[in-house]
């Protein structure tokens, strides 16, 4: 878990960059600064500032998870026999190559895990052999997802002037 990091000052421009970048992360900067009416080393200087500070940790490039035979996804809550038990835990689902994202969350559950597989019986039997037999898991609920209408980043905010 990380500490709280301090908030990077964005400014329109910056703002306009990422939202441009979001868009198609393989967008050139010549294209972006044409867009915005700009040059690219300007492009090029604001967006090294953003990497180097963090805001911005790589490209990313999106599956059809589907169209590789990989049909469902479930979203699993999980309890942990204590607390403490996360940092073990953690290692041994990040080797799970079904698990997609791991989110040590508040409320019902310690861990709230996304894991994709090819088919139902798959996913059984990752629950069973895989997560279940890791001793510091002392239960879980697995909720299948039927579709996902809605995937996108979160909107960045806007800047007070």
């Amino acid at each position: 878990m990380q500490g709280q990091q301090p908030i990077y000052p964005l400014d329109k421009l910056d703002r306009e960059i990422l939202r441009k970048l979001l868009e198609d992360s393989r967008k050139s900067y010549q294209e972006i600064a044409r867009e915005l009416i700009v040059s690219g080393g300007t492009i090029h200087v604001r967006t090294g500032k953003m990497k180097e500070a963090g805001v911005i940790k790589g490209s990313q490039l999106v599956i059809d998870y589907q169209r590789l035979g990989l049909e469902v996804t479930a979203f699993v809550g999980i309890n942990l026999a204590s607390a403490g038990d996360y940092q073990v835990v953690l290692p041994k689902l990040q080797k799970f190559p079904e698990v997609t994202e791991v989110h040590y969350t508040t409320g019902q559950y310690s861990l709230f895990v996304k894991i994709v597989t090819s088919n139902t019986r798959e996913l059984h039997l990752f629950l069973i052999e895989k997560l279940q037999s890791i001793k510091e898991v002392q239960s879980t609920e697995t909720l299948i997802s039927l579709d996902n209408p809605i995937a996108r980043d979160p909107s960045i905010p806007e800047v007070e002037e």
